[in-house]
């Protein structure tokens, strides 16, 4: 088993996800690169070698049993455990999507990933987490997320969204259950808002960059013992629920 701490983040091989991945191995991580499209999944590792950071593959689709399953015995049986675990990956779904006009089908789709694959693959890994010294979950959520920000008239966080927004709210939900079941065991829970970043997500629309999206996320991901656990946080601190 490597002495360094390892870290996993799921949608690691492009924008956000792939800059925390850069972000952790910086701070001396070794760092499995989850992603689903095979030939991006080997780019991005050979790119974050090159830079130093210690990465490896690790095949992982969140909406997938078996995948999970086989990403969880390869953690186990090749690095010996997890650490880390940073939930990034996730579907905008098909625009426009107001609740007037969105599918239930394109509802599905994005619940499946942006909630469902965060569970799928956080109980497939809390058996790894729960033999750590220093574990730490990271959900990437959103400030739409936010029913508090979402209700005040003058707070602009785009137009009505009847599967994205809501996905990340229901999202909130859980990180907040999986933080009062744990929070008499050393895994901190908590969401992360990386802002309005320019990604495929979005049609690279953000303001931000990658590498400012990424940074609440390797903050969370590197809590000292006594930070926070059950928040919703960006740049400047707590956001509200």
């Amino acid at each position: 088993m490597s002495e360094k701490t390892i870290a996993l983040v799921t949608g690691a091989n492009t924008g956000i996800g792939y800059e925390i991945a850069a972000g952790l191995g910086a701070r001396g991580h070794r760092v499995g690169i989850g992603a689903r499209n095979a030939g991006s999944l080997t780019e991005a590792v050979a790119k974050l070698r090159a830079a130093g950071v210690d990465a490896f593959p690790v095949p992982l689709d969140v909406t997938d049993d078996a995948s999970v399953t086989a990403a969880a015995t390869q953690l186990a049986d090749q690095e010996g455990g997890l650490d880390v675990l940073v939930n990034n990956a996730g579907t905008a779904g098909t625009w426009p999507d107001a609740p007037s006009s969105v599918t239930p089908a394109n509802v599905r789709a994005v619940v499946e990933t942006n909630v469902i694959g965060v569970i799928r693959v956080t109980n497939a890994l809390l058996p790894l987490l729960h033999r750590s010294a220093h574990p730490r979950i990271v959900n990437q959520s959103s400030h739409v997320a936010s029913l508090a920000l979402q209700t005040t008239p003058e707070v602009d966080l785009g137009g009505v969204s009847g599967a994205y927004a809501p996905s990340k709210t229901f999202l909130n939900a859980v990180t907040v259950q999986y933080a009062k079941e744990l929070r008499d065991t050393p895994i901190k829970v908590n969401g992360a808002c990386p802002g309005y970043v320019a990604t495929a997500l979005n049609g690279f629309q953000g303001t931000r960059t990658p590498e400012d999206g990424a940074r609440i996320a390797i903050h969370l991901a590197t809590l000292p013992d006594d930070g926070p656990t059950g928040g919703l946080f960006d740049d400047s601190g707590p956001v509200p629920w």
